[in-house]
């Protein structure tokens, strides 16, 4: 197995770990309060439990998906979906951050990792997805 190969595949299971600790430990779980706090400032008080345990499984799903069935579309979707939850808790909870002002820093490099390990790593194949 070639290099990239292998460095892809461990790379998309880190990627992997990175959503399902912060979806299922975090989130459905509860075991971060931190993180329905966001859920709270930027999208309401009333349902923020409901909401945080949801988003908590989109997160799950997403580490699932990329075991299972990584594309250059999710790819995309991921980095769209960190920078935007990242630059919004930047505006609007930037107090409840693990990494204060440094959080938005820390989500572009790990969107730099994702894109990386999708354009440039990912093992070329006929008929390859888009």
């Amino acid at each position: 197995m070639p290099y990239s190969t292998t460095y892809y595949k461990l790379l998309n299971w880190m990627i992997a770990s990175v959503w399902l600790i912060n979806g299922l430990y975090c989130k459905v779980f509860g075991m971060v309060p931190r993180h329905r706090e966001i859920v709270e400032r930027i999208l309401g008080e009333k349902f923020a439990h409901e909401l945080t345990f949801l988003i908590g499984l989109g997160e799950v799903c997403i580490a699932f998906a990329v075991i299972l069935k990584p594309s250059k579309w999710l790819t995309g979707f991921q980095i769209i979906m960190v920078i935007t939850m990242n630059i919004l808790e930047l505006i609007m909870a930037h107090d409840l951050l693990l990494w204060g002002k440094y959080n938005l820093f820390f989500a572009s490099i790990f969107a730099l990792i994702l894109f990386y390990n999708e354009y440039h790593l990912r093992p070329m194949s006929k008929g390859s997805e888009l």
